[in-house]
């Protein structure tokens, strides 16, 4: 399959993956776990934690300090 998809990426970390979503989301499935920043908001991303949990507090659907 084709990894031609690229979008502006809040992740801060620079690798060869940067802004091409497929290519980074396989990279974590396969070798890294946890979530791609790319998946967080640039304050959710900023905050280092790659959980699920912390990806659900991002986007509201955990109120904040809740697990």
């Amino acid at each position: 399959m084709a990894c031609n998809n690229t979008r502006p990426c809040p992740c801060t970390v620079d690798c060869p993956r940067h802004g091409i979503c497929c290519a980074c989301v396989a990279h974590h499935r396969d070798h890294e776990g946890g979530i791609p920043g790319c998946f967080f908001s640039k304050e959710g991303e900023a905050t280092w934690d790659r959980s699920l949990e912390n990806l659900a507090r991002d986007r509201g659907i955990l109120p904040s300090g809740e697990n």
